[in-house]
């Protein structure tokens, strides 16, 4: 179904160039993200009704033209799309299903040239929405019993803020949000500043300075108990987490910093500025997500989840997958720090996890680096035979101390950038001077079980 909502007359004489691709052909999902374009910030400005599960939203982006563009696009799911303007000047809007189409006239045509920067602001408003995925997990717009959980793994985000929402395109966030005094909003980065309080209404401003792909956005409102305290290297320790669920959280949510320092001593230094948890009431969201600085967490977590999604932080969000199709380059290495944690603090050598996965059927359903679907990619084989990769890798080296300068070399390769699995496989080889083109068949790209020790 088309919807066109034509809110500025396009000049006749158009602004030279093509359009921008209405998606970049991820294997998975070809119509997520666009091209064109690459943003480099979001300022999201949101005013929440939870109680209506509505919203006022505004977002500029600012972005760096990659072509000569005469139209380009931003992917939203449902919401009314109220006004746009590009470098001030009023877009025309074509709406067809989740693509918008934003094209502007010859008044700003120097804008929209190759390498030049612009800005576009998209004003909209209506009730979020809840997406499932292909796996029938949901995301997107989660209503809770205080308040919404917005969550963006892999195409939620487009649920409350237009964007070009495919990871291979990261940006710097801003995000100012109000709701009902009482509540609190919670989302990745910093807070910049104080909350302010105006007319029965709080507003909260977050700020994330290191580059985040969109699907790592997220968005806590409700009632939650919050704590801020400052961890080694000036990494600011934000948790927050509903009251319910308060007394049994704390234990594990006071061993973040213990967490982030020991991924440190083995990944290399932590990338970002703040990190923290936001734990809701399990109801509310059914699953763990490595929301980036401040994971998201459905009820109390255990340590082997907090070890989990704090790996996350440097494999997923720091160095996240150039498409969907490398998402065992997340998973696999999470699954791997639990593996560690395992080994050094309970004594479970990873020899014993890594037999664990090799006898678990479910880890051999398909090769972990090409899934075979987009309800695939976060499935069994992506993390435990993920995991088995990254084992096979440090029997090869055979010496922990190459190992883990292994990984800490890639993490600080791709700081805050985009990576594939072949950029993976070859910088493995690089660094340790081996052929494993027999490892990567038989443990990556395999489609049946190899001998254990082959």
């Amino acid at each position: 179904m088309l919807a066109l909502a034509l809110l500025a007359p396009a000049c006749s004489g158009g602004v030279a160039g093509k359009p921008g691709a209405s998606g970049v052909r991820d294997p998975y999902f070809p119509k997520l993200g666009n091209g064109g374009y690459d943003v480099t910030h979001y300022a999201v400005t949101l005013d929440v009704d939870p109680d209506e599960q509505r919203l006022r939203g505004s977002v500029e982006i600012t972005a760096r033209a990659t072509q000569d563009l005469s139209s380009f696009n931003l992917d939203l799911a449902g919401l009314t799309v109220d006004s746009a303007t590009v470098e001030g000047r009023p877009a025309a809007v074509n709406r067809a299903g989740d693509e918008l189409t934003l094209r502007t006239d010859a008044k700003v045509e120097d804008r929209l040239r190759r390498g030049e920067t612009f800005r576009a602001v998209v004003r909209y408003s209506g009730s979020p929405k809840t997406i499932t995925d292909p796996d029938e997990s949901e995301e997107g717009w989660l209503p809770t019993d205080d308040g919404a959980l917005a969550l963006g793994e892999p195409t939620g985000s487009m649920a409350w803020f237009p964007g070009n929402h495919h990871p291979s395109d990261k940006a710097a966030y801003d995000l100012t949000v109000t709701v009902p005094k009482g509540l609190t909003a919670v989302s990745n980065g910093v807070l910049a500043g104080p909350p302010t309080t105006e007319k029965g209404r709080t507003t909260f401003r977050w700020h994330t300075a290191e580059p985040m792909a969109s699907y790592l956005a997220t968005l806590a409102v409700g009632r939650f108990d919050t704590k801020t305290s400052t961890m080694a290297g000036g990494i600011t320790v934000f948790t927050a987490v509903d009251p319910e669920v308060a007394k049994a959280s704390a234990r594990t949510v006071a061993r973040v910093p213990e967490v982030v320092a020991w991924e440190a001593e083995h990944f290399g230094p932590y990338p970002f500025s703040a990190t923290g948890a936001i734990v809701e009431r399990e109801q509310d969201a059914g699953y763990a997500l490595e929301t980036q600085n401040r994971p998201v967490f459905p009820g109390p977590p255990g340590m082997e989840t907090l070890v989990h999604e704090m790996a996350h932080q440097w494999f997923g969000d720091s160095v996240t997958p150039e498409s969907w199709r490398d998402m065992w380059l997340n998973e696999g290495p999470a699954t791997y720090a639990e593996w560690l944690w395992a080994e050094e603090k309970e004594d479970t050598p990873a020899d014993e996890s890594f037999d664990d996965a090799y006898e678990d059927e479910d880890n051999w359903a398909f090769p972990p680096a090409d899934p075979p679907s987009a309800a695939d990619i976060s499935e069994q084989p992506v993390y435990g035979r993920g995991a088995m990769v990254i084992h096979k890798i440090r029997e090869a080296v055979d010496d922990d101390e190459e190992f883990f300068a292994l990984l800490k070399g890639w993490t600080k390769a791709h700081r805050h950038g985009n990576a594939s699995t072949a950029d993976f496989t070859a910088y493995v080889e690089e660094e340790t001077g081996q052929d494993l083109s027999g490892l990567w068949k038989a443990w990556l790209y395999g489609r049946s079980r190899p001998a254990a020790d082959g």
